[in-house]
């Protein structure tokens, strides 16, 4: 009987803990959906793609912490899987709670060397808490494809 209570207080134990690993998205996987976004760019264009980054329900493009956002390379926000409220926005000069400019770190990583990574701080639609955050953009034409995990 000892040992049955004490496997129930392990299992309710480990259900108590915190959000897994399981529980974000992966590099792998926001770079892969980085590509299903510039593919799907590719091969329907602008008004069909931005229009899934921007459903919620579309699951290509909105998974756990993870979803798409598209700037031009002025840093005007043309899609955006988290927040619809930048979209027609120029953002190039907003900077996150530390005072970096990322949005104008995205377009010199697009320019200078057509994908990358980059570090900021930002609001972790799955926690509501600011979260360090690593933000993976392409380049492709005249605009930036990303998506990012949190950290």
């Amino acid at each position: 009987m000892k040992a049955i209570l004490g496997g129930i207080a392990i299992s309710l134990g480990i259900l108590a803990l915190p959000a897994t690993a399981a529980d974000k998205g992966s590099a792998d996987e926001a770079i892969a959906m980085v590509k299903k976004a510039v593919a799907m760019y590719k091969a329907d264009g602008r008004e069909k793609t931005f229009a899934a980054i921007a459903d919620p329900a579309n699951k290509d493009f909105h998974d756990r912490d993870l979803y798409i956002y598209v700037y031009d390379l002025n840093g005007v926000a043309l899609a955006h899987g988290n927040n619809p409220k930048m979209v027609g926005r120029n953002l190039l000069g907003m900077k996150d709670n530390e005072g970096k400019a990322m949005i104008q770190e995205f377009v010199d990583v697009a320019k200078n060397k057509g994908k990358g990574w980059i570090d900021y701080k930002w609001p972790n639609p799955t926690t509501k808490t600011v979260d360090h955050k690593s933000g993976y953009v392409e380049k492709v034409d005249d605009i930036l494809i990303g998506s990012g995990i949190y950290k």
